[in-house]
């Protein structure tokens, strides 16, 4: 690396920890508001400041489940340290909540670094319900991608609406990315197959395929991304190499439930989520990455193409508690 890529990676770098920065504000202002009254005028970590951090836990979409991890987690290092100051929790917390979460920085630069070095395409499918940011997801995922210098080719297999296919187009004229698009109301399946065999055929890196998602009837929606991973398979053996469900963080407790219902319809392998600048409830991202054991490959944290960022679990914890 020259000293010229080593500052532009530096500027990178500081570049993306303003924006992660700016993209939790909502939920840190928010927390710690919080948390200051609750330990306003106390000296330890009792029973009562206890129960108002879980209060706040819950009320920043933790969710429960993670929430009671978190306090035992805490009650356990109470009871071992005997004394434990109000001072500290910041800390205390901030590395419980580090414990919980998958390290997963290391599989999305893996999936960086290796896309395109097997001789094939790397395949990505992305699923998730309709107004959760997954085609501008797909279109910043291109961006990336493409600045890295890697080859890439979108499917637009979301056929059920003319607005998300049009939307993959404009972004592949705007990442400067090849889109294979056979229209609205045209067999998923199809435009999925023409992507991957089109990816073969001008040696890409990368192709990353839309798809429709509804979720108002599970079994079709099974059956839809059951035939969408067989025709590809049929190109290259493995495909796809990862299944990215995409969540809008802003819904809180919906994004427990849309991931709850997508990891039973199909295996899904990385999560990105989404719209985490618009909103108070950034602590989903530690919930839903506890809870579902599935690595949180992305966050969105604002409109740029640059905002689409890498999940770090120290980076984002270490954002979460800065003040």
């Amino acid at each position: 690396m020259g000293l010229f890529d080593f500052f532009k990676k530096d500027k990178e770098s500081t570049t993306q920890q303003a924006s992660l920065d700016a993209g939790l504000e909502k939920t840190k202002t928010n927390f710690f508001e919080q948390l200051s009254k609750a330990v306003v005028g106390k000296s330890t970590v009792d029973e009562a400041v206890l129960d108002d951090l879980e209060g706040l836990l819950v009320h920043a979409d933790v969710g429960i489940e993670t929430t009671v991890k978190v306090i035992d987690r805490i009650e356990a290092r109470v009871a071992r340290d005997k004394y434990v100051n109000t001072s500290e929790l910041d800390r205390i917390l901030r590395e419980e909540i580090a414990g919980l979460l998958e390290d997963n920085n290391s599989g999305s630069t893996a999936v960086l670094d290796s896309a395109g070095t097997t001789g094939q395409p790397y395949v990505i499918m992305v699923v998730g319900v309709n107004g959760v940011g997954k085609t501008t997801t797909i279109g910043k995922l291109a961006h990336r991608f493409h600045s890295a210098g890697k080859k890439v080719v979108l499917g637009a297999a979301d056929t059920f609406r003319a607005a998300a296919v049009d939307q993959l187009i404009i972004w592949g004229e705007r990442v400067g990315v090849p889109v294979v698009s056979h229209g609205m109301n045209t067999d998923p399946a199809s435009v999925a197959y023409d992507a991957v065999r089109k990816g073969v055929e001008m040696g890409a890196d990368v192709v990353i395929i839309d798809t429709a998602g509804r979720l108002h009837n599970k079994v079709n929606l099974m059956n839809e991304l059951s035939k969408i991973k067989r025709v590809m398979q049929k190109v290259i053996p493995d495909a796809p190499h990862e299944v990215l469900l995409v969540l809008d963080g802003s819904t809180g407790q919906n994004a427990f439930l849309q991931a709850k219902e997508f990891t039973k319809a199909t295996e899904v392998t990385a999560l990105a989520i989404t719209k985490l600048d618009g909103t108070a409830r950034g602590g989903v991202v530690i919930g839903i990455s506890d809870q579902f054991s599935i690595p949180v490959r992305y966050i969105g944290v604002g409109e740029k193409m640059t905002d689409l960022q890498l999940f770090d679990r120290h980076t984002f914890v270490n954002s979460l508690f800065k003040k």
